[in-house]
Protein backbone atom coordinates (compact mmCIF):
# COMPACT_ATOMS: atom_id res chain seq x y z
CA UNK A 1 0.00 0.00 0.00
CA UNK A 2 1.73 3.19 -1.17
CA UNK A 3 2.20 5.91 1.38
CA UNK A 4 2.64 9.64 1.08
CA UNK A 5 3.75 12.39 3.44
CA UNK A 6 1.80 15.60 3.93
CA UNK A 7 2.62 18.58 6.19
CA UNK A 8 0.49 18.62 9.34
CA UNK A 9 -1.00 22.06 8.68
CA UNK A 10 -1.89 21.01 5.14
CA UNK A 11 -3.70 17.93 6.45
CA UNK A 12 -5.57 20.07 9.00
CA UNK A 13 -6.60 22.47 6.23
CA UNK A 14 -7.78 19.62 4.01
CA UNK A 15 -9.81 18.01 6.78
CA UNK A 16 -11.29 21.36 7.77
CA UNK A 17 -12.53 21.86 4.23
CA UNK A 18 -14.02 18.36 4.20
CA UNK A 19 -15.89 18.90 7.46
CA UNK A 20 -17.20 22.28 6.28
CA UNK A 21 -18.31 20.83 2.95
CA UNK A 22 -20.19 18.04 4.72
CA UNK A 23 -22.20 20.00 7.23
CA UNK A 24 -20.28 21.36 10.22
CA UNK A 25 -19.82 24.90 11.44
CA UNK A 26 -16.49 26.59 10.90
CA UNK A 27 -15.66 26.25 14.60
CA UNK A 28 -16.53 22.55 14.74
CA UNK A 29 -14.63 21.89 11.51
CA UNK A 30 -11.48 23.52 12.88
CA UNK A 31 -11.59 21.57 16.15
CA UNK A 32 -12.45 18.20 14.61
CA UNK A 33 -9.91 18.55 11.80
CA UNK A 34 -7.07 19.33 14.20
CA UNK A 35 -8.12 16.44 16.45
CA UNK A 36 -8.25 13.95 13.56
CA UNK A 37 -5.00 15.20 12.02
CA UNK A 38 -3.26 14.99 15.41
CA UNK A 39 -4.22 11.34 15.77
CA UNK A 40 -2.94 10.62 12.26
CA UNK A 41 0.27 12.54 12.97
CA UNK A 42 0.90 10.58 16.16
CA UNK A 43 0.27 7.16 14.60
CA UNK A 44 -3.13 6.54 16.21
CA UNK A 45 -4.38 4.85 13.05
CA UNK A 46 -7.75 3.81 14.49
CA UNK A 47 -8.65 7.43 15.30
CA UNK A 48 -7.11 9.37 12.43
CA UNK A 49 -8.24 9.58 8.81
CA UNK A 50 -9.71 6.10 9.26
CA UNK A 51 -12.58 7.80 11.15
CA UNK A 52 -13.56 10.20 8.37
CA UNK A 53 -16.12 7.95 6.62
CA UNK A 54 -17.82 7.46 9.99
CA UNK A 55 -17.90 11.19 10.66
CA UNK A 56 -19.36 11.94 7.25
CA UNK A 57 -21.95 9.17 7.20
CA UNK A 58 -23.09 10.30 10.65
CA UNK A 59 -23.43 13.91 9.52
CA UNK A 60 -25.33 12.79 6.42
CA UNK A 61 -27.70 10.68 8.52
CA UNK A 62 -28.83 13.68 10.59
CA UNK A 63 -27.92 11.87 13.81
CA UNK A 64 -25.49 14.60 14.94
CA UNK A 65 -25.79 18.38 14.56
CA UNK A 66 -22.60 19.63 12.97
CA UNK A 67 -23.70 23.23 13.55
CA UNK A 68 -24.60 22.86 17.23
CA UNK A 69 -23.75 25.78 19.49
CA UNK A 70 -22.52 24.51 22.89
CA UNK A 71 -24.04 26.19 25.95
CA UNK A 72 -21.61 26.67 28.85
CA UNK A 73 -23.07 26.66 32.36
CA UNK A 74 -21.28 27.97 35.47
CA UNK A 75 -22.72 25.56 38.03
CA UNK A 76 -20.48 25.97 41.09
CA UNK A 77 -16.99 27.18 42.07
CA UNK A 78 -15.46 23.95 40.77
CA UNK A 79 -18.13 22.76 38.34
CA UNK A 80 -18.58 23.64 34.67
CA UNK A 81 -21.31 21.98 32.61
CA UNK A 82 -21.63 22.14 28.84
CA UNK A 83 -24.67 21.16 26.82
CA UNK A 84 -23.20 20.17 23.45
CA UNK A 85 -26.60 20.54 21.77
CA UNK A 86 -26.37 17.13 20.07
CA UNK A 87 -23.06 18.19 18.58
CA UNK A 88 -19.54 16.84 18.94
CA UNK A 89 -17.82 16.77 22.33
CA UNK A 90 -14.56 18.46 21.30
CA UNK A 91 -16.14 21.81 20.29
CA UNK A 92 -18.07 21.68 23.58
CA UNK A 93 -14.79 21.19 25.44
CA UNK A 94 -13.27 24.16 23.63
CA UNK A 95 -16.29 26.30 24.48
CA UNK A 96 -15.89 25.59 28.20
CA UNK A 97 -12.10 25.43 28.40
CA UNK A 98 -11.50 29.05 29.46
CA UNK A 99 -13.99 28.88 32.34
CA UNK A 100 -12.67 25.48 33.42
CA UNK A 101 -9.09 26.78 33.57
CA UNK A 102 -10.22 29.86 35.47
CA UNK A 103 -11.86 27.67 38.10
CA UNK A 104 -8.87 25.35 38.33
CA UNK A 105 -6.54 28.29 38.94
CA UNK A 106 -8.91 29.74 41.54
CA UNK A 107 -9.83 26.56 43.40
CA UNK A 108 -7.07 24.08 42.65
CA UNK A 109 -9.50 21.62 41.08
CA UNK A 110 -12.50 21.76 38.75
CA UNK A 111 -14.49 19.47 36.53
CA UNK A 112 -16.29 19.84 33.23
CA UNK A 113 -19.41 17.76 32.62
CA UNK A 114 -20.29 17.55 28.92
CA UNK A 115 -23.68 16.11 27.99
CA UNK A 116 -25.80 15.70 24.87
CA UNK A 117 -22.56 15.09 22.99
CA UNK A 118 -20.90 12.78 20.48
CA UNK A 119 -17.30 11.61 20.98
CA UNK A 120 -15.75 9.69 18.09
CA UNK A 121 -12.04 10.40 18.53
CA UNK A 122 -9.00 9.51 20.60
CA UNK A 123 -9.31 10.76 24.17
CA UNK A 124 -5.69 11.72 24.86
CA UNK A 125 -5.93 15.01 22.88
CA UNK A 126 -8.54 16.14 25.42
CA UNK A 127 -6.11 15.91 28.36
CA UNK A 128 -2.58 16.43 27.01
CA UNK A 129 -2.94 20.24 26.63
CA UNK A 130 -3.75 20.60 30.33
CA UNK A 131 -0.59 18.73 31.34
CA UNK A 132 1.43 21.09 29.13
CA UNK A 133 0.16 23.87 31.38
CA UNK A 134 1.41 22.09 34.50
CA UNK A 135 -1.96 20.58 35.39
CA UNK A 136 -3.12 17.02 36.01
CA UNK A 137 -6.09 15.93 33.89
CA UNK A 138 -8.39 12.93 33.77
CA UNK A 139 -11.07 12.33 31.13
CA UNK A 140 -13.74 9.67 30.88
CA UNK A 141 -16.23 9.10 28.07
CA UNK A 142 -18.78 6.37 27.45
CA UNK A 143 -19.90 5.19 24.03
CA UNK A 144 -22.40 2.78 22.46
CA UNK A 145 -23.33 -0.56 23.98
CA UNK A 146 -20.78 -2.99 22.54
CA UNK A 147 -19.14 -4.54 25.63
CA UNK A 148 -20.52 -7.43 27.69
CA UNK A 149 -20.14 -6.87 31.47
CA UNK A 150 -18.30 -9.57 33.39
CA UNK A 151 -20.76 -12.43 33.88
CA UNK A 152 -23.25 -10.87 31.47
CA UNK A 153 -24.77 -12.26 28.30
CA UNK A 154 -25.38 -9.17 26.16
CA UNK A 155 -23.54 -5.89 25.48
CA UNK A 156 -24.40 -3.08 27.88
CA UNK A 157 -21.31 -0.90 28.38
CA UNK A 158 -19.39 1.11 25.82
CA UNK A 159 -15.65 0.83 25.20
CA UNK A 160 -15.55 3.53 27.89
CA UNK A 161 -12.00 4.86 27.68
CA UNK A 162 -10.09 6.64 30.42
CA UNK A 163 -7.31 9.11 29.63
CA UNK A 164 -4.84 10.67 32.06
CA UNK A 165 -2.13 13.29 31.62
CA UNK A 166 0.51 14.56 34.04
CA UNK A 167 3.35 17.07 33.59
CA UNK A 168 6.88 15.71 33.67
CA UNK A 169 9.98 17.80 34.24
CA UNK A 170 12.22 18.01 31.18
CA UNK A 171 10.01 15.80 29.03
CA UNK A 172 6.68 15.67 27.26
CA UNK A 173 3.74 14.93 29.58
CA UNK A 174 3.05 11.41 30.75
CA UNK A 175 -0.19 10.49 28.96
CA UNK A 176 -2.21 7.32 28.63
CA UNK A 177 -5.47 6.61 26.85
CA UNK A 178 -7.01 3.18 27.28
CA UNK A 179 -10.34 1.55 26.63
CA UNK A 180 -11.79 -0.48 29.49
CA UNK A 181 -12.52 -3.29 27.02
CA UNK A 182 -9.90 -5.75 25.80
CA UNK A 183 -9.36 -3.85 22.53
CA UNK A 184 -10.51 -0.54 21.07
CA UNK A 185 -13.52 -0.81 18.77
CA UNK A 186 -11.62 0.99 16.01
CA UNK A 187 -8.86 -1.60 16.17
CA UNK A 188 -11.44 -4.35 15.68
CA UNK A 189 -12.69 -2.51 12.59
CA UNK A 190 -9.13 -2.23 11.25
CA UNK A 191 -8.48 -5.95 11.89
CA UNK A 192 -11.67 -6.81 9.99
CA UNK A 193 -10.69 -4.52 7.13
CA UNK A 194 -7.26 -6.13 6.90
CA UNK A 195 -8.56 -9.71 7.25
CA UNK A 196 -6.72 -10.37 10.51
CA UNK A 197 -7.77 -12.43 13.51
CA UNK A 198 -7.72 -11.25 17.13
CA UNK A 199 -6.27 -12.90 20.24
CA UNK A 200 -8.54 -15.00 22.44
CA UNK A 201 -10.51 -13.18 25.11
CA UNK A 202 -11.26 -10.08 23.05
CA UNK A 203 -14.82 -10.71 21.98
CA UNK A 204 -17.86 -12.90 21.42
CA UNK A 205 -20.10 -13.58 18.42
CA UNK A 206 -23.84 -12.93 18.08
CA UNK A 207 -24.54 -16.10 20.10
CA UNK A 208 -22.29 -15.01 22.95
CA UNK A 209 -19.63 -17.55 22.07
CA UNK A 210 -15.93 -16.63 22.22
CA UNK A 211 -14.47 -15.70 18.83
CA UNK A 212 -11.23 -14.39 17.37
CA UNK A 213 -12.96 -13.25 14.17
CA UNK A 214 -13.37 -9.44 14.13
CA UNK A 215 -16.14 -9.72 11.54
CA UNK A 216 -18.22 -11.83 13.95
CA UNK A 217 -17.61 -9.36 16.77
CA UNK A 218 -18.83 -6.50 14.57
CA UNK A 219 -21.75 -8.47 13.12
CA UNK A 220 -24.00 -8.75 16.16
CA UNK A 221 -21.25 -9.79 18.56
CA UNK A 222 -19.58 -7.78 21.29
CA UNK A 223 -16.30 -6.98 22.99
CA UNK A 224 -15.20 -8.19 26.41
CA UNK A 225 -13.80 -6.03 29.24
CA UNK A 226 -10.10 -6.34 29.94
CA UNK A 227 -9.16 -8.18 33.12
CA UNK A 228 -12.61 -9.70 33.61
CA UNK A 229 -14.53 -8.18 36.50
CA UNK A 230 -11.80 -5.57 37.10
CA UNK A 231 -12.15 -3.97 33.70
CA UNK A 232 -15.91 -4.39 33.95
CA UNK A 233 -15.96 -2.42 37.22
CA UNK A 234 -13.95 0.39 35.63
CA UNK A 235 -16.33 0.44 32.68
CA UNK A 236 -19.25 0.69 35.09
CA UNK A 237 -17.53 3.62 36.81
CA UNK A 238 -17.14 5.40 33.46
CA UNK A 239 -20.86 4.95 32.75
CA UNK A 240 -21.70 6.60 36.07
CA UNK A 241 -19.15 9.41 35.78
CA UNK A 242 -19.53 10.21 32.07
CA UNK A 243 -23.28 9.65 31.76
CA UNK A 244 -25.10 9.72 35.11
CA UNK A 245 -23.05 12.58 36.58
CA UNK A 246 -22.99 14.69 33.42
CA UNK A 247 -26.62 14.15 32.45
CA UNK A 248 -25.65 12.26 29.31
CA UNK A 249 -27.00 8.97 27.98
CA UNK A 250 -25.80 5.63 29.23
CA UNK A 251 -24.26 3.56 26.44
CA UNK A 252 -27.47 1.52 26.14
CA UNK A 253 -29.96 4.42 26.31
CA UNK A 254 -29.97 5.85 22.80
CA UNK A 255 -31.48 4.41 19.65
CA UNK A 256 -29.93 5.33 16.32
CA UNK A 257 -31.86 2.77 14.26
CA UNK A 258 -33.78 5.60 12.60
CA UNK A 259 -30.57 7.13 11.31
CA UNK A 260 -28.86 4.68 8.92
CA UNK A 261 -25.18 5.50 8.70
CA UNK A 262 -24.93 6.89 12.23
CA UNK A 263 -21.67 5.89 13.92
CA UNK A 264 -21.08 8.37 16.76
CA UNK A 265 -22.29 7.48 20.28
CA UNK A 266 -24.60 10.10 21.84
CA UNK A 267 -23.41 10.09 25.44
CA UNK A 268 -21.33 12.28 27.77
CA UNK A 269 -17.81 13.16 28.86
CA UNK A 270 -16.30 14.15 32.19
CA UNK A 271 -13.00 15.98 32.65
CA UNK A 272 -11.35 16.53 36.04
CA UNK A 273 -8.42 18.97 36.12
CA UNK A 274 -6.17 19.59 39.12
CA UNK A 275 -3.54 22.26 39.83
CA UNK A 276 -0.91 20.41 41.92
CA UNK A 277 0.82 23.69 42.78
CA UNK A 278 -2.00 24.51 45.21
CA UNK A 279 -0.90 21.89 47.73
CA UNK A 280 2.10 19.92 48.93
CA UNK A 281 2.47 18.56 45.42
CA UNK A 282 3.88 21.84 44.10
CA UNK A 283 6.86 19.87 42.77
CA UNK A 284 4.53 17.42 41.06
CA UNK A 285 6.31 17.43 37.67
CA UNK A 286 9.58 16.62 39.45
CA UNK A 287 7.88 13.80 41.34
CA UNK A 288 6.47 12.45 38.09
CA UNK A 289 9.98 12.33 36.67
CA UNK A 290 11.24 10.59 39.83
CA UNK A 291 8.61 7.89 39.39
CA UNK A 292 9.38 7.49 35.67
CA UNK A 293 13.08 7.08 36.37
CA UNK A 294 12.27 4.49 39.03
CA UNK A 295 10.17 2.60 36.47
CA UNK A 296 13.06 2.78 34.00
CA UNK A 297 15.34 1.50 36.73
CA UNK A 298 13.33 -1.68 37.13
CA UNK A 299 13.15 -2.32 33.40
CA UNK A 300 10.15 -0.40 32.05
CA UNK A 301 11.89 1.38 29.19
CA UNK A 302 8.75 2.45 27.30
CA UNK A 303 6.52 4.95 29.08
CA UNK A 304 2.91 5.88 28.27
CA UNK A 305 2.86 8.23 25.30
CA UNK A 306 6.41 7.48 24.12
CA UNK A 307 5.33 5.86 20.86
CA UNK A 308 3.04 8.77 20.02
CA UNK A 309 5.78 11.31 20.72
CA UNK A 310 8.28 9.43 18.55
CA UNK A 311 5.76 9.26 15.72
CA UNK A 312 4.93 12.95 16.21
CA UNK A 313 8.57 13.94 15.89
CA UNK A 314 8.90 11.89 12.71
CA UNK A 315 5.75 13.46 11.29
CA UNK A 316 7.01 16.94 12.09
CA UNK A 317 10.28 16.14 10.31
CA UNK A 318 8.99 14.24 7.28
CA UNK A 319 5.28 15.05 7.13
CA UNK A 320 2.28 13.07 8.32
CA UNK A 321 2.10 9.54 6.87
CA UNK A 322 -1.09 8.79 4.97
CA UNK A 323 -1.83 6.21 2.30
CA UNK A 324 -2.18 7.48 -1.24
CA UNK A 325 -5.68 5.97 -1.31
CA UNK A 326 -6.76 7.85 1.82
CA UNK A 327 -5.34 11.12 0.55
CA UNK A 328 -7.13 10.68 -2.77
CA UNK A 329 -10.33 9.86 -0.87
CA UNK A 330 -10.11 13.08 1.16
CA UNK A 331 -9.40 15.23 -1.88
CA UNK A 332 -12.24 13.54 -3.74
CA UNK A 333 -14.66 14.64 -1.04
CA UNK A 334 -14.11 18.24 -2.15
CA UNK A 335 -14.94 17.61 -5.82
Amino acid sequence: MSQERIPFDELVSLLTQVFRRHGTSETAADVLARNCASAQRDGSDSHGVFRMPGYLSTLASGWVDGNAQPVVEDCAPGFVAVDAGNGFAQPALEAGRELLLEKVRQNGIALMAIRNSHHFAALWPDVEPFARQGLVALALVNSMACVVPAGGRKPLFGTNPISFAAPRTGHDPLVFDLATCAIAHGDVQIAAKEGKTLPEGYGVDADGQPTCDPEKILDGGALLPFGGYKGSALSMMVELMAAALTGGNFSFEFDWSGHPGAKTPWTGELLIVIDPARGAGSNFADRTETLVQAMVGVGQTRQPGDRRYRQRAESQRLGVAITAADLAYLKGLLD
